[in-house]
């Protein structure tokens, strides 16, 4: 297995591949969560590498290489920011990975926490998903913004935003949120998992959302996924994380039974 530190259209990243794979293997955008850094997750890296997928870990904006000296609390406030910036970058790395390997099979991505959030904004806007994993995430943008300005403020905290920049976050948010439109996801093989008792990405909005979804995956059930361990909080266990690359390998390998 071969761990490489790259940088590809200026992102830097972290390139994971089995010895024995090829140019055509499938291959896994894997996004960290908030305060974390890409080397963070290396072992879902090495889980998935090991069943012959290709991962890439990058660096998230204002993170491990990348970090520009903030402390938590600046760093949360600009935590939508960093959202985006990665969704972004999804698309630019899914152009280099074309680019770099033209012959490469299918395309996953996933993520833990942060990093879960923005697997479903990428859900949302990139129809060239062919898979996903979502650890600890949640897909109501625009409640979980509303709900972080509020607590920011009662803690005290003036929010850096005038009332229609405040509006227009709100409203570009809503362009990401599968709350508002669920059909993006098109019956795409989407693995959750969370804790029953996180408390901070709370899980009872992502339990409705995936039982909403389980009417559009009517026709094809196995193709949804869940993980809710009871005694969890925030912190992916060992059974979710196997999980979360077994889930990905026998998608993007077309492993899969239908």
């Amino acid at each position: 297995m071969e761990i490489r530190e790259e940088r590809w259209a200026g992102i830097p990243l972290l390139h994971i591949y089995p010895e024995t794979g090829g140019e055509s293997s499938p291959v896994v955008i894997f996004l960290h969560g908030f305060t974390s850094a890409k080397e963070h997750n290396l072992h879902y890296a090495y889980n998935m590498a090991k069943q012959g997928l290709r991962v890439i870990l990058p660096e998230a904006h204002l993170h491990g290489e990348r970090e520009e000296g903030l402390d938590e609390v600046q760093l949360s406030l600009r935590f939508w920011e960093i959202v985006l910036t990665s969704i972004e970058e999804v698309g630019i790395l899914k152009e280099e990975i074309g680019r770099r390997y033209p012959k490469a099979g299918k395309i996953g991505v996933a993520g833990t926490s942060m990093g879960g959030i923005e697997t479903l904004g990428c859900l949302k806007v990139y129809d060239w998903i062919d898979c996903a994993a979502v650890m600890m995430g949640t897909p109501g943008y625009v409640s979980l913004a509303k709900a972080q300005m509020a607590q920011y403020e009662a803690k005290g905290f003036e929010i850096p935003l005038t009332p229609d920049e405040r509006r227009g976050l709100l409203e570009t948010l809503g362009k990401f949120d599968l709350t508002k439109d669920r059909k993006p996801l098109a019956g795409r093989p989407v693995y959750f998992w969370h804790g029953e008792m996180d408390e901070t990405v709370p899980f009872k909005p992502t339990r409705n959302f995936v039982e909403a979804l389980r009417e559009d995956y009517r026709e094809a059930p196995e193709r949804l996924k869940t993980r809710y361990e009871r005694q969890a909080g925030h912190a992916v266990s060992r059974t979710g994380m196997l999980e979360c690359a077994d889930w990905l390998a026998t998608y993007l390998n077309d492993l899969a039974t239908v």
